[in-house]
């Protein structure tokens, strides 16, 4: 059967699924993830760093060989927050063009938003049914907020606030300060303030490694284990506590953490806030947790079929 490959390149983390398409969908062959933190003060500088652009581009050229060797036939690669607001993005896509011989399509955050509900509604629709499905994406420069039911989006909406740029904006002690908190308060309430509330009995999907992050802290998954993680439930209460845990030590010994990678140790605690404040203002007190991202609704899109 044929194989097919998608890359994602977010703000945060380089990630990589290769698959089948089977009559009954894709079936993963392989998926990796490295975290290279591409939107490294993009935020304050509008500029890719010099070294996250090489530690992304290793990854990207890495994944892509990996992706032909394993008989991938088609290739797709994407781009999100960090190299459409960096004024330098244009050499880093041309970089990954020299490197990888696939032109990278940089997502509006619209085209972001669409994707990431095209892999939830494949997973999550049927339990939804005639419930109204939202999900959630939160990155590492922005997170998308999409409404819908089965493959039709009724609202969607990407706002540029995510798990790297909240941090680099209002933490600036270890551990986090209650001034530090309040900054993370005063950004999200805005944010969020044009985002509709969903109707009654909604099933909200929360997307990409933050959510799949707490919810491996908060069921100490470790190492970590997509199939464990896919489909899980994160409660309300259950995130209160994740974040007070991660929010009570410092740094060095937060990246001990089991479920949580070191290298996203810093950026969590802002990540577990904006899922918070998101929860709250989507008024339900938890979401189901998917382990199948972008990627997962790249790979549909760009070459059919859809997720198992």
């Amino acid at each position: 059967m044929a194989r097919y490959a998608a890359i994602d390149v977010g703000t945060n983390t380089v990630l990589l699924l290769v698959a089948e398409r089977t009559p009954s969908g894709f079936r993963p062959v392989a998926e990796r993830g490295v975290i290279t933190r591409l939107g490294k003060g993009v935020d304050a500088s509008r500029q890719l760093a010099a070294d996250a652009m090489a530690r992304t581009l290793e990854v990207v050229g890495r994944f892509a060989d990996e992706a032909r060797s394993l008989g991938a036939v088609g290739l797709a690669i994407t781009a999100t927050s960090a190299a459409r607001d960096a004024d330098n993005g244009a050499e880093f896509l041309a970089a990954a063009r020299a490197r990888t011989g696939v032109d990278v399509e940089v997502l509006s955050g619209d085209e972001e938003a669409q994707l990431s509900y095209r892999a939830v509604s494949d997973d999550f629709g049927p339990e939804a049914g005639e419930r109204e499905l939202v999900a959630i994406d939160i990155g590492g420069g922005s997170t998308e907020f999409i409404f819908g039911r089965g493959r039709s989006v009724r609202f969607h909406s990407s706002i540029n606030i995510g798990s790297v740029r909240l941090t680099e904006r209002c933490i600036r002690s270890d551990p986090p300060s209650p001034e530090d908190f309040a900054r993370l308060h005063a950004e999200l309430a805005p944010a969020l303030a044009r985002i509709p509330a969903p109707e009654a009995g909604a099933l909200v999907v929360g997307v990409a490694g933050t959510l799949t992050t707490l919810y491996a802290v908060a069921n100490a998954i470790a190492p970590y284990d997509a199939a464990r993680v896919h489909g899980g439930w994160l409660s309300r209460e259950a995130l209160a506590q994740t974040r007070e845990r991660l929010a009570a030590v410092p740094l060095a010994e937060r990246r001990g953490l089991p479920g949580l990678q070191p290298e996203r140790a810093d950026v969590i605690i802002a990540g577990a806030v904006l899922l918070e404040h998101a929860l709250d203002h989507l008024r339900v007190n938890g979401t189901r947790v998917s382990d199948h991202g972008l990627r997962w609704g790249l790979l549909a899109g760009r070459f059919g079929g859809t997720a198992p």
